[in-house]
């Protein structure tokens, strides 16, 4: 960047570019099951369930780490779409879509930001480390507890039965954030009985 002003600029477009991840509607519903939630509204959740729940991660995770991960995770979705886990898609073409959408915005930052904030999106994608498996855990652990709080929610929309959300959801959340899966795997198997989908 030739000046701060420069600088700066190039930080507010990202800003506003960002501003259209609200625009994205996700296949979850709001606790009270009143609408979709939006992807910026997913993200902000998702931030402030590790900022609450941080000390259920495994020891020595990077809280403040988490935290940026699960605010820049979804931010592709402007470009690529949200990708509803029960939905079908084509995993391939997704990962190229949002890889694409990362270049692209991320790019808008300064240099040093964007590499910074890609890395970060990166690792998340990755889901090797620590963090990465704490915030991916906890991406998969916001929707079944909304689910539950709204009467089914996505798992009636998608006809998934409990021996499909265990297989797809419980294993993705017990690997990163084993304590919250012990809490939730009970509350989600009394929600499939009632459902009738166990």
């Amino acid at each position: 960047m030739k000046t701060s002003e420069d600088r700066l600029t190039a930080q507010m477009a990202f800003l506003m570019e960002a501003d259209q991840l609200k625009s994205v509607t996700r296949a979850t519903r709001l606790a009270d099951g009143s609408r979709f939630e939006n992807s910026a509204e997913h993200s902000w959740q998702l931030a402030l369930f590790a900022l609450t729940l941080s000390e259920h991660a495994p020891e020595g995770v990077d809280r403040a780490k988490v935290i940026a991960m699960l605010v820049l995770h979804d931010l592709v979705e402007i470009d690529a779409g949200d990708a509803p886990v029960f939905g079908t898609h084509d995993s391939a073409a997704l990962a190229r879509a949002e890889a694409q959408a990362a270049d692209r915005i991320f790019g808008l930052l300064p240099a040093d930001q964007a590499a910074q904030f890609r890395a970060l999106w990166d690792e998340f994608e990755a889901n090797e480390t620590p963090e990465a498996r704490f915030a991916k855990s906890l991406d998969r652990f916001v929707p079944p507890n909304l689910n539950i709080a709204n009467g089914g929610g996505s798992w009636v929309d998608y006809d998934v039965d409990h021996a499909t959300f265990e297989r797809t959801i419980g294993a993705k959340i017990a690997r990163g954030a084993p304590a919250l899966w012990d809490w939730l795997a009970p509350r989600a198997k009394a929600m499939f009985q009632r459902l009738n989908k166990l």
